[in-house]
């Protein structure tokens, strides 16, 4: 049985127009909403916006990073998906940040706080069951564990990651399915799930704060497959010992792309179908006859299925 992972930066909540042009200080100061022939460019809270990409999208797990921590619960219940939310950086004095990012969500920016969410959907678990299972496990949490671990607290900004364990039941052996992540078959009752947002703006910081995640993960997970993403902010082309290292070390392969900084990395799963981007479309919905586009990162999916 495969399921499909998405990981997705978040911006804050915020949109990002192709046009610079758009992305105005009158906008950011004003909130007056900014426009050219194609795209629409404001400066308001877009919750419903980004749950209505996600609901609307395929996939099993979702991997959110730079999302606003009131964003957890709302995108969950539109997705159909139980939540996991671990808390990174800016998050004192949340409800006055929240009042701010509310009131202008371009001009507090990052400064209303950020989390690293893990969404799984319900039906994600009851796939892997026989029949005579689903209806029990439909009664049943998919998430079977939460952790959460600071990975970075120093120079720059705290960085945390979101360990997440899934139970997903009982699973026949299969072959013949895509490449295998890893060279050995591993326990697949359960699925262990790191969702990670790197130091930005320092590849050495970044570098360090994904080696060591990667090794916590790992012990964490044991034997049993395991999922590693997120917004890793390392480039292969520009940090190829370290990706080499992941897959050498931790069996955690493949990257995204060359220039990508957002991976889905794993281990004991066999990948289906690589990690690919979205091309920008998929993530904008039409506003007033215009294009909004969320984000400024392109969510990336792959598809995995347990040995």
């Amino acid at each position: 049985m495969r399921f499909t992972a998405l990981t997705w930066n978040l911006f804050h909540g915020r949109d990002f127009p192709p046009d610079p042009g758009l992305r105005t200080w009158r906008s950011r100061l004003l909130r007056i909403s900014e426009r050219n022939g194609t795209h629409l460019q404001v400066n308001r809270d877009l919750l419903a916006e980004f749950a209505e990409v996600l609901a609307g999208a395929e996939w099993d797990l979702a991997l959110l990073q730079e999302c606003p921590p009131r964003f957890a619960e709302p995108l969950a219940r539109a997705c159909d998906a139980e939540p996991h939310r671990a808390l990174t950086s800016r998050n004192s004095f949340s409800p006055l940040r929240q009042v701010g990012a509310r009131l202008n969500p371009d001009l507090i920016a990052s400064g209303e706080g950020g989390s690293n969410v893990t969404l799984v959907r319900r039906a994600f678990r009851c796939a892997f069951c026989s029949p005579d299972q689903q209806k029990a496990h439909r009664n049943e949490g998919a998430i079977a564990e939460r952790r959460e671990v600071a990975i970075h607290i120093g120079p720059l900004e705290r960085r945390a990651m979101a360990l997440t364990r899934i139970a997903v039941g009982s699973v026949a052996a299969r072959s013949g399915i895509g490449h295998r992540a890893s060279g050995t078959p591993r326990s697949a009752s359960t699925i262990h799930v790191a969702n990670l947002h790197a130091s930005a703006n320092d590849p050495t910081f970044a570098a360090e704060d994904v080696l060591r995640a990667a090794r916590i993960a790992s012990d964490w997970a044991g034997e049993a497959p395991l999922l590693f993403g997120g917004d890793l902010n390392l480039q292969p082309q520009e940090s190829e010992a370290v990706f080499a290292e992941l897959r050498a070390r931790f069996g955690l392969a493949p990257p995204t792309a060359p220039n990508a900084i957002d991976h889905l990395l794993a281990r004991g799963l066999d990948v289906v179908e690589p990690p690919r981007r979205w091309p920008p479309e998929r993530r904008e919905v039409r506003r007033d006859g215009l294009a909004l586009r969320l984000s400024d990162h392109a969510p990336v999916e792959a598809a995995f299925a347990p040995p």
